[in-house]
């Protein structure tokens, strides 16, 4: 059964716990069709007009409801907005009708060269101007709200004039985004900086929040201070898991996405932690139509 629905009329769902689309589990999702509510596949993956990986996109998204996450737009950069790849991402939200569609603040690039890591912003004034008018920009491009995630952090501005959750409170209503909040990446920061992961959830509007990802992380020691580097590799922590706990009260009905990027297990691994995250917010487990 076609299950298909248009992001206006699926955005604000309350689905059960997803899973991040990966290769290795194209075939198995495929013909065994677990049980989650949701998946999310990384845009650039799918640029190609054809192939396998685009195949295997068209069945998947016969299923499940999708969700598209990009990485690569650099919206936090000085550098021009890429033009060929917002047009791919506005292909991509024409032909699979996504539920959500999210980019991160961050910025990748400057004067052309491109780095391989999400990084942190200024918090200031300035900064936010641009960032208004970037993602206002993105969104005229696709038709649609996009959602924004806040990225994990190890070194902070000293220039910042505002803490994070108060500049990516003040992008959404200035831009009419909506906030992808990673509660990891909430954790990790507050851990390396020495903040109140608890304020940052209380600091953001419950409107505005429309997506949740979880995800592990390590812990590295540098000299006598220990570090912790959001990888993606691993289960999510007790600790992440019980600031999860806060955030499904706060953010009732804002469904969850498991993110696993590299060492990545088995699918079966994947569904147990979305089946996790379906019990911490007090969602039975349904098999998608």
């Amino acid at each position: 059964m076609n299950t298909r629905l248009p992001l206006s009329a699926a955005a604000h769902l309350p689905l059960r716990a997803g899973i991040g689309l990966r290769a290795q589990h194209h075939a198995d999702i495929v013909a065994r069709k677990p049980t989650v509510g949701w998946l999310e596949a990384h845009s650039e993956n799918y640029f190609s007009a054809g192939g396998a990986q685009r195949s295997y996109l068209e069945r998947i998204r016969a299923d499940y409801a999708l969700s598209l996450h990009g990485v690569g737009l650099s919206l936090g950069s000085t550098d021009p907005l890429s033009r060929a790849h917002l047009q791919q991402i506005v292909r991509l939200v024409h032909d699979f009708e996504p539920i959500l569609v999210s980019e991160h603040l961050s910025w990748s690039s400057v004067g052309g060269r491109f780095t391989n890591d999400l990084l942190p912003l200024p918090y200031t004034e300035e900064a936010l101007r641009h960032m208004v008018e970037r993602v206002r920009d993105v969104q005229d491009a696709l038709g649609c709200q996009i959602l924004i995630e806040n990225v994990s952090s190890y070194l902070q501005f000293t220039c910042s004039c505002m803490p994070e959750w108060d500049f990516l409170t003040s992008l959404a209503r200035e831009s009419g985004c909506g906030i992808l909040l990673d509660v990891n990446n909430v954790y990790v920061s507050a851990s390396n900086h020495g903040f109140d992961a608890r304020a940052y959830l209380n600091g953001v509007p419950r409107s505005a929040v429309k997506e949740i990802h979880l995800a592990g992380h390590a812990v590295r020691r540098i000299g006598r201070q220990e570090i912790l580097i959001d990888t993606h590799n691993t289960h999510v922590c007790d600790a992440v898991w019980a600031l999860y706990a806060v955030a499904a009260q706060r953010f009732t009905g804002v469904p969850a996405l498991i993110e696993w990027d590299t060492d990545i297990p088995a699918l079966d691994v994947l569904v147990t932690e979305a089946h996790k995250a379906d019990t911490i917010a007090g969602l039975n487990h349904v098999a998608v139509a």
